[in-house]
């Protein structure tokens, strides 16, 4: 049984960009998971612990997990498909 690339790359996308957004607005006001934060600041350019930084994070990772597990699950299906034989 394969996976469906597009719904697995969305909902992907989805989960990521909310896990971003959410755990950013966390940070900023609680000041809690900064060290984490500061390793997302280093991979994705134009981000940063901020309001305005949450919603960058929210498109970065969106697009990241989008076209991440797509690539993933394309992937999974052709080797499935080869060595299932």
């Amino acid at each position: 049984m394969g996976l469906d690339p597009k719904s697995f790359g969305l909902t992907s996308g989805i989960f990521w960009g909310g896990f971003l957004l959410v755990f950013t607005l966390i940070s900023v006001n609680t000041g809690f998971g900064v060290e984490f934060l500061n390793l997302v600041v280093t991979l994705y350019p134009g981000y940063e612990i901020s309001y305005v930084g949450s919603l960058i994070g929210l498109a970065y990772g969106f697009f990241d997990g989008l076209i991440g597990c797509y690539i993933f699950a394309w992937l999974y299906n052709k080797l499935e498909k080869k060595f299932s034989k």
